[in-house]
């Protein structure tokens, strides 16, 4: 104990150094990235890495279940240490928050039906019709800032399941969603065997940034730096490779920095 006391003193050690526990906070309704399993505990891509980032610093790992439209107040209330949960660094967030190096790079996409003349690619398609999208997310302020107030008709969802369930019964015209968990929770099981991602992936530097990254309150420099030396030492050593090769059959980290 005095060592460690001393150790403080003498700057060697901080209290976040010193901390045993790391918490991230995560919306776990995006699968593969993280969702609940029948039996109560979390699992996905996100929460994998979490726990291997945890292991890396030798540090225990807890997750605090947090809907992703108040995950970032959250964060900033200090309910959490970081936020982990497939989120896109952006300009906007980026004034509230800091974010580590880039975990992946996922695209956005417009969902509809395979017989539907919808297209992302051309916004005349769209006007009068009705878009899903997740409360919160990066999808929604894209169609908020682009389509909205072109007469594109914009339905917020507090869960991406429920997007998926109205875009099957036909309650909506389309929905914006990550094209991974589209394609890998919607599109390739038998309920969405009538959809197909419509036109391009949808562009905007501002809004989908780099791609995802873990998310950390801005005075957070030393556990930034942490999380940065251990998602380096993961790729690495093979780690994030392994972990993405369980979940995905293609690059998930893009070629982007």
């Amino acid at each position: 104990m005095k060592k460690v006391i001393l150790a403080v003193c003498l700057g060697l050690m901080t209290p976040a150094a010193m901390a045993q526990t790391l918490t991230f906070g995560v919306a776990p309704t995006f699968p593969p990235f993280e969702s609940v399993a029948t039996d109560g505990s979390l699992k996905g891509f996100d929460i994998d890495l979490g726990n291997a980032i945890c292991a890396h610093l030798k540090r225990d790992c807890k997750w605090v279940n947090t809907s992703f439209d108040g995950i970032i107040p959250a964060l900033k209330a200090r309910k959490f240490d970081a936020i982990l949960s497939a989120m896109y660094v952006n300009s906007a967030r980026l004034k509230q928050i800091d974010f580590t190096h880039k975990l992946y790079s996922i695209g956005s996409y417009l969902v509809a039906k395979k017989t539907s003349p919808l297209d992302a690619s051309k916004l005349s398609t769209l006007k009068g019709k009705l878009i899903g999208v997740e409360s919160g997310s990066a999808q929604e302020e894209y169609v908020k800032v682009h389509w909205q107030n072109k007469g594109v008709d914009v339905h917020s969802y507090k869960d991406v399941a429920q997007v998926y369930l109205d875009l099957q019964n036909g309650r909506l015209d389309g929905a914006v969603l990550s094209g991974v968990s589209a394609d890998l929770s919607f599109l390739s099981q038998p309920r969405g065997q009538a959809f197909a991602m419509k036109g391009k992936p949808l562009e905007d530097q501002k809004i989908f940034g780099v791609g995802s990254a873990i998310g950390v309150r801005k005075a957070d420099n030393q556990l930034k730096a942490q999380l940065n030396q251990a998602i380096a030492q993961m790729r690495q050593d093979g780690t994030y490779q392994k972990i993405a090769q369980k979940y995905f059959s293609f690059d998930i980290y893009g070629s982007t920095p």
